[in-house]
């Protein structure tokens, strides 16, 4: 009897996944554990694995498609077996993403209400985001007329390549599924520069707007963007949904504190300097993972869920950091971090942090956090306020170091400076409580030596 391959749940936030690419075709031979599929969730791109041996009769869903949890994939068993077309089909690829809603234009101020309309929650998140400038561009057509994403559609695998080869990725016609270019694309690419388009199409929008050095004055001609609308990922969806919900449930509070970073960048330093033979390369990232689940060890009540009913306190400390990817962010998870030592959580820390950009975690990496931490200092911001991811009870957000006047000892000295300001669930922390986690972790930092011992 044939074997139905299902979509399975391949993360706690998944309703659906997106065939990416069918690896196997039809009648192609299989054996338990073969790669048959890659599979796109709202937190990563994986690979769909076989259980059994045999042959690849059907295959149900297209790349491509949106299918639901629990519905038939493809269809494996002998090679002489009758399949017939599942019950429940597919979503289809068009229904990838809901309706977008355009935002207004011109519109005349509303009459006073006591409550906002609707509309100025929702316009906002799907509004389009600016381009970076190092990111290579598409038209915003595709070649059958209908719009498409500013951004390039590349795989990870094929991205590497193009560096390798040195192949503009932005020249180069992709196959996979939505225009999207794969390893296969890149490589012919690589070896056959016919295949690359011609970059001399049109002239350069940059070039053609007047400078603001040339003439003494602003540019004011032309648009700085196309005004476009484009659909939310399933990432970014589910990312929307969370936090909104995160924001409207749960009661935040905000506590800050200011700490000497001196120290903290002197042990490190040192460190480095020293252990550099070993391969030993510690970030200010590490100190703050090491300091929070120490100061959680200090101050336990903070490392707790609010469960609907009651408080649920935490036996281990699980520190999630944040880690910023193309589609939004993920929070992959060092496991008892408490226990462990600060050259472990940085040797963990560092390819849990490049698969996260690759999106190639696996559920158990990115889930079960109990803290969470997100560190914007090396983007130069001084102070933020994070929401909570949760069912965390707090977050952590870290800022810049900032060299400035401080009084040391009554003199007036150069110091370093780092913000560090928690979200607290008010249900679980007080601030009494959130004040004590903050104490206790501004003197793990500002004497970095206990974190070593």
């Amino acid at each position: 009897m044939a074997q139905i391959i299902e979509m399975p749940k391949l993360s706690d936030t998944m309703t659906v996944g997106t065939l990416v690419k069918w690896l196997k075709a039809e009648g192609t031979t299989v054996k338990s554990g073969d790669i048959l599929a890659e599979v796109e969730t709202d937190k990563a791109t994986m690979e769909l694995e076989s259980f059994f041996d045999g042959t690849l009769l059907k295959i149900f869903a297209p790349a491509g498609s949106q299918v639901a949890i629990g519905a038939a994939l493809c269809a494996i068993g002998k090679p002489d077996e009758v399949i017939e077309a599942p019950a429940s089909a597919p979503l289809p690829a068009v229904a990838k993403q809901p309706a977008p809603v355009a935002a207004p234009v011109a519109v005349a101020p509303p009459p006073p209400a006591p409550l906002p309309a609707p509309a100025a929650t929702v316009a906002p998140t799907l509004s389009p985001v600016a381009q970076p400038p190092d990111e290579p561009r598409r038209s915003s057509q595709s070649e059958d007329g209908q719009p498409s994403s500013d951004r390039l559609r590349i795989s990870p695998l094929a991205r590497k390549i193009a560096a390798q080869s040195n192949v503009d990725p932005a020249r180069v016609t992709g196959t996979g599924p939505h225009g999207r270019i794969v390893k296969a694309d890149m490589l012919a690419a690589a070896t056959n520069p016919v295949l690359q388009k011609s970059t001399s199409s049109g002239p350069s929008t940059l070039s053609s707007q007047p400078s603001i050095f040339a003439g003494g004055s602003p540019a004011k001609s032309g648009p700085i963007q196309e005004d476009r609308t484009v659909p939310a990922s399933n990432m970014r969806a589910i990312i929307a949904r969370r936090l909104l919900e995160a924001k409207t449930q749960i009661p935040h509070f905000y506590v800050e504190i200011e700490i000497d970073a001196g120290p903290l960048l002197t042990i490190r330093a040192q460190l480095n300097n020293g252990l550099e033979k070993e391969g030993v390369k510690l970030s200010v990232n590490d100190f703050l993972l090491k300091g929070s689940a120490e100061a959680l060890r200090r101050v336990p009540a903070v490392n707790a869920s609010w469960t609907g009913t009651g408080i649920q306190y935490h036996g281990a400390v699980h520190v999630s950091f944040a880690v910023a990817i193309d589609d939004g962010l993920i929070t992959p998870v060092i496991r008892d971090t408490h226990a462990k030592s600060i050259f472990q959580i940085s040797a963990e820390a560092k390819p849990l942090g490049k698969r996260a950009k690759e999106k190639k975690l696996k559920p158990g990496e990115f889930t079960g956090g109990t803290f969470c931490v997100s560190n914007l200092g090396m983007m130069g911001v001084e102070r933020f306020s994070a929401i909570i991811n949760p069912p965390n009870a707090a977050i952590l957000a870290i800022g810049a170091t900032v060299t400035k006047p401080v009084v040391k000892d009554g003199h007036i000295v150069v110091g370093q400076t780092m913000s560090l300001t928690l979200s607290c669930d008010h249900r679980v922390v007080d601030g009494a409580l959130g004040a004590q986690f903050l104490a206790a972790l501004k003197h793990l930092l500002e004497k970095p030596a206990l974190l070593l011992v």
